[in-house]
């Protein structure tokens, strides 16, 4: 096995060669002949003339090469009571048919098509058959509300539309086809069809000559062949942003996509063709974009589809079910799916009744994981925990510990070392590099590897400002945080949760730290408020592990107590308020900066990606109280 420093030494000292080379690992039409041309686009394209398609890559190959039989995709659905295991030949025979359905709909390359779907294998099979025409999806989580999902709609401008009739929820069924009624309704862009997939929970009431049954389509068309598309041509777009301006579609190309996934599976993930992998993402997200769709197919692994949550279908040992009934051997999800489950079962009760023998490691991302979390389950799991960083605009990480290459070390709250394609430095504001150590703007000296975002979505001056603008010659990540001494990266939170009090940068990412290392704390967030001397000073929210019943006030005082001791009195930490749970978006991500507008007595617009806007009724309670 390769090294981690000699394989990031061969990228840096031929970065083209090197990609030339991963290139190898994919099927073209047209290999690459220019790895890098830097006169295409905002900072350069990759492997431009060259030409394939990223669906044949992901199904059709592998059933070439004599392993139709293999299973491509497991769908594990608590919510439905159904487990399916779908091969790659059966994957791709749906995904030819449904490719055909919407050829009959008009389809074709360059065109876009909404997936308004929930966790369902029909979701990936849209996917693919959009990739299969040379068509762009644009997945929008299911159950989105209708004035998000119009704004993608008119920013998109799909031809088609495909929907689930409804998503399960725990408790409750949510019915999908009047919220894409209302968004039509509210779109100024008409899509000239939908295929809408009928769930036996609650079954849509279609509209003849506009909408059409997604399996009767199926059924009923004839298998497309896949479309030849150029590398640089879109294969998806991936809208990131909140409910207001224009939405934030980031692209996705095709050929730089499937090199840089194919290579990560190898190195970061260490998973091989026909092992099984299991990424706890929804396929609105870019983990399940990349780790549940595309990743795994393009490099002939088994990845896992579920439809259900960490804690309550049924218990907090259903990651740990999962994983043993279908011999996974890695697991990648979210801290605050791990943090939900340490509040229920923070001695690993219920862990210790499954046989996770086959599994070999537990990805993290999402955001940052807190070293008291980490090292919780790494103690429960004996088994190595692998932070990595990464976002929606990159596609795949940015820093991990990579399996692959022989694990980097394991420090807790470490996002791990760079990927070979990423040179990761802190800056300060002013654009200097900064000494290891220090804390600055985390950012990534051009040119972005391949499988980043070229652009958003007709909006090239839009990606300039928010990515390249700010410090030249570099693309600004938007966190902040340090590399050390080894090259390890720290990412300690977004730049804009970085507090200043009475002069002094402090990180909430390391007062979270300390809180989340009290005995009785699930977790917490850390929040900036105003303050008229000192201008800003900090807040913290707790979630009570499962079971403490100590007095709230006497928790409060012993986590000021803690900040001093750890950090200094240069903290100003004096408040730390108890409750429930905490708000996060569907992907996992505490909505720090809502919570920061409530503490300081705003009104914030409710964000459409957030989980449960219940909880910030709540968290408006206990400012109140």
């Amino acid at each position: 096995m390769a090294d981690y420093a000699s394989v990031y030494g061969q990228w840096r000292n031929a970065p083209e060669a090197y990609w030339a080379d991963c290139a190898r690992l994919i099927d073209w039409d047209v290999a690459p002949e220019q790895i890098f041309d830097p006169s295409s686009g905002p900072y350069g394209a990759w492997f431009s003339g060259a030409r394939l398609n990223t669906s044949y890559n992901c199904l059709d190959r592998h059933v070439k090469a004599g392993h139709g039989a293999r299973t491509a995709l497991i769908w594990d659905s608590p919510m439905a009571g159904r487990l399916e295991h779908i091969s790659y030949a059966q994957a791709l025979a749906r995904v030819e048919k449904i490719a055909g359905a919407l050829k009959t709909l008009g389809v074709e390359k360059g065109d876009r098509v909404v997936v308004y779907m929930p966790m369902v294998p029909e979701a990936a099979f849209a996917m693919l058959a959009c990739a299969r025409l040379g068509a762009i999806h644009s997945m929008v989580f299911g159950g989105f509300a209708a004035p998000e999902l119009s704004a993608r709609i008119n920013d998109a401008r799909p031809k088609v539309i495909i929907a689930a009739s409804c998503g399960l929820e725990p408790g409750r069924v949510v019915e999908y086809k009047p919220i894409l009624d209302m968004a039509i309704g509210l779109s100024t862009h008409k899509p000239a069809a939908c295929l809408i997939f009928q769930r036996e929970a609650c079954r849509a009431d279609m509209k003849p000559g506009f909408d059409h049954d997604f399996l009767e389509a199926e059924a009923a068309a004839a298998p497309a062949a896949p479309v030849s598309v150029l590398a640089t041509d879109p294969l998806y777009i991936l809208y990131t942003s909140g409910t207001t301006g224009r939405p934030k579609g980031v692209v996705r190309d095709n050929g730089g996509h499937a090199v840089a996934l194919t290579q990560s599976i190898k190195i970061v993930f260490g998973v091989e063709a026909g092992e099984t992998m299991w990424a706890a993402a929804d396929v609105g997200w870019a983990v399940g974009h990349s780790y549940i769709v595309y990743a795994p197919l393009l490099a002939g692994v088994t990845a896992i589809m579920y439809e259900g949550k960490p804690v309550g279908t049924p218990d907090a040992g259903a990651f740990w079910r999962v994983m043993e009934q279908h011999g996974a051997k890695i697991l990648f999800t979210a801290p605050t799916a791990l943090r939900a489950i340490k509040q229920q079962d923070f001695d690993g009760t219920l862990l210790k009744k499954y046989d996770l023998s086959k599994m070999q490691a537990l990805f993290l991302a999402g955001e940052r994981c807190d070293p008291p979390t980490a090292t919780w389950i790494q103690e429960r799991l004996q088994k190595p925990v692998i932070d990595n960083w990464w976002q929606t605009e990159t596609g795949w990480p940015i820093t991990a510990r990579f399996r692959g290459l022989g694990l980097t070390p394991f420090k807790p709250g470490s996002g791990g070392r760079p990927c070979p394609g990423y040179d990761v430095r802190a800056i300060s504001d002013a654009g200097e590099v900064l000494s290891p150590g220090e804390t600055g703007n985390l950012a990534i000296k051009l040119p972005l590897p391949p499988g980043c975002a070229p652009t958003l979505w007709e909006n090239e001056e839009g990606y300039r400002e928010a990515y390249l603008k700010t410090f030249p010659g570099w693309y600004k990540t938007g966190d902040a945080g340090l590399v050390d001494e080894d090259g390890d990266v720290w990412v300690m939170g977004r730049t804009d949760d970085v507090i200043n009090v009475a002069g002094h940068r402090l990180s909430t990412g390391v007062m979270e730290e300390v809180l989340a290392g009290h005995p009785d704390i699930a977790e917490c967030a850390v929040i900036a408020r105003a303050d008229g001397v000192k201008g800003e000073i900090p807040f913290g929210l707790v979630v009570l592990k499962a079971g403490v019943t100590r007095d709230a006030d006497i928790i409060q005082k012993e986590l000021v107590a803690l900040v001093r001791e750890k950090i200094g009195p240069v903290a100003a930490f004096k408040d730390a308020l108890v409750v429930p749970r905490l708000p996060k978006t569907r992907s996992g991500k505490i909505l720090r900066a809502t919570m920061r507008k409530i503490a300081n007595g705003e009104t914030p617009a409710v964000p459409a990606t957030i989980e449960d806007p219940a909880v910030l009724d709540q968290i408006k309670d206990a400012f109140a109280s």
